[in-house]
């Protein structure tokens, strides 16, 4: 059986495009998948992605190029290796943005992507706590909970300290407005991970008509012309090709998806030259563009219990594992990012470009390779962090050989504009005003990093240079926009240059949304599919 349409990569916007391609049963659907699947104990529990963060069997584990703007480091970037993609990994947060950022996406040229357009879809994926309202919906097929009963109570205490800083209460940041502090509202089904893989694909994979494929690596798009027609698989050692009755559709994400159209010969004529790759479409912007959101942390030795307390004894871990396994209660059944918020760092902003996030546990002592599930500090303390909503910096994506096996180039460029240094001193220093809140007084024993001899520019400059990173959202990479040569796909996620090649991830996000970026991948994966089948029925 030829497919109609083959989906490269089942991640966030992969498996909404598999369910929704395959609904109506008249499409026969091919999703190809590097990873194995997602039915493993340590991605079903929610706060197991500390145990993924290192786990090459589901995570692609790439490292970026020494960064000049983080003090010549490199950076760790996990993206899922497995069904559901970076959504069976991650910490769950959802959230979707701002408004105006649609309606710049739309202002750049992208008719169908302004606020107005986007929101019903974003109802449309929802199952939401909160119930059906003019910013929520309540059948939709990715569930979201509202996990304020299993949350430390530190989560209470931060948002008592914004409060005094300033910053209102906000119980909904996916609401009328994004300003405050307040709880995140997570991806997360009856305390197990409500992934894109289990929102969207586990229901519709017993269709007839869907086949889904893992352990294949596609390792470039088959064009004939300028005519997508199939793709080139890797599975086991033995290389195949596949045949698309109608379509190719990139949904591998920031990193994959433009190394794919690279290696398939659209991109820079002059880099692909070099290495010897024919030339489909010489266009520069594929892999550039690149966006991600730069963190730095505060840690802070507490006078109250914390996370760190039940979960660094052994007896600690033990009584959170029964406590999950018996009653599906505790801190295994949520994340780990329990608070936080947006604010402005000067008045005069017309809205939040910083987000905060607030964690009731530390992990300065972990050892190398491993995350704060169960390899917390040894004594009470936890992390508050700022990075910037819309960051200006931007980075570039490149090939280093013609081995698709081969990680791609990936700089990053943090840090690269006078003003994201400057934004985030602005929000560095909100943490010190943060901590000074009565409140938090309260509950600082120690401010173990920056540490309290830190305090003039140059010194809070060094700690933001030296400790920031990535807080893993990266996109841009194949940017939507018109075809004037800085853009890689049209509004309908067309490949400018090309027929019957789409892309549909975060890739084509033309600017960074304020906030953490799954949830507008679910969405781009609503809105292509809508556009798909509407191309569908006109043909």
């Amino acid at each position: 059986m030829t497919p109609d349409y083959i989906i490269v990569g089942a991640g966030s916007a992969g498996c909404v495009l598999a369910n929704r391609l395959s609904e109506n049963g008249r499409h026969n659907v091919m999703l190809l998948e590097a990873g194995g699947d997602d039915r493993r104990f340590w991605i079903q529990v929610p706060a197991g992605y500390g145990k993924t963060f290192y786990d090459s069997r589901v995570n692609w584990m790439y490292l970026t190029e020494p960064d000049p703007g983080i003090a010549g480091r490199q950076s760790y970037w996990p993206r899922g290796k497995v069904l559901g993609g970076s959504s069976s990994i991650n910490a769950m947060v959802y959230v979707r943005g701002q408004a105006e950022d649609y309606d710049d996406w739309e202002h750049a040229g992208n008719p169908g992507w302004g606020w107005e357009d986007v929101l019903p879809l974003f109802r449309k994926m929802e199952t939401h706590p909160l119930g059906a309202s003019h910013y929520h919906g309540a059948d939709g097929p990715l569930h979201i909970c509202d996990p304020e009963p299993d949350q430390h109570p530190l989560v209470s205490e931060f948002i008592r300290a914004g409060g005094e800083a300033g910053l209102p209460h906000n119980r909904d940041f996916n609401g009328e407005s994004q300003e405050g502090v307040g709880r995140y509202h997570l991806t997360i089904r009856n305390a197990m991970r409500h992934s894109a893989a289990r929102a969207y694909l586990h229901p519709a994979r017993n269709r007839r008509n869907l086949q889904v494929v893992t352990g294949t690596h596609v390792t470039r798009v088959l064009l004939e012309g300028k005519r997508a027609v199939g793709v080139e698989i890797l599975r086991g050692d033995k290389i195949e090709s596949i045949r698309a009755g109608r379509e190719v559709i990139l949904a591998a994400g920031a990193i994959n998806s433009p190394q794919l159209l690279l290696l398939s010969g659209v991109g820079n004529a002059r880099e692909l030259g070099a290495l010897g790759i024919p030339i489909v479409h010489d266009n520069p912007a594929v892999g550039r563009n690149l966006q991600d959101h730069y963190g730095v942390d505060h840690y802070y030795r507490s006078t109250r219990s914390t996370l760190n307390n039940v979960l660094y004894p052994w007896h600690g871990k033990l009584w959170a594992g029964i406590r999950y396994l018996l009653a599906r209660r505790g801190p295994l059944g949520i994340s780990l990012n329990q608070g936080g918020g947006f604010f402005r760092t000067r008045p005069e902003l017309d809205r939040p470009n910083m987000q905060i996030y607030f964690q009731p546990l530390s992990y300065l002592k972990a050892p190398p390779g491993t995350r704060p599930l169960m390899n917390p500090d040894p004594y009470p303390a936890f992390m508050i962090g700022v990075s910037q909503c819309r960051p200006t910096s931007r980075g570039s994506l490149r090939l280093r050989s013609t081995n698709p096996l081969d990680p791609p180039e990936i700089r990053p460029n943090y840090l690269d504009t006078e003003r994201d240094v400057g934004e985030t001193l602005e929000g560095v220093r909100f943490l010190r005003t943060l901590s000074q809140t009565p409140t938090m007084r309260r509950l600082v024993a120690e401010e173990i990093e920056p540490g309290p001899d830190v305090r003039d520019e140059d010194g809070l400059l060094a700690h933001i240079r030296n400790r920031g990173g990535s807080v893993f959202h990266p996109c841009g990479t194949c940017r939507m926009g018109p075809d004037d040569g800085g853009n890689v796909v049209d509004h309908s996620l067309r490949v400018h240059g090309t027929a019957n090649l789409r892309v549909v991830d975060a890739s084509i996000f033309p600017a960074i949304p304020s906030g953490n970026t799954n949830a507008p991948a679910v969405m781009v994966g609503e809105k292509a599919s809508a556009v798909m089948l509407n191309d569908a029925e006109t043909r």
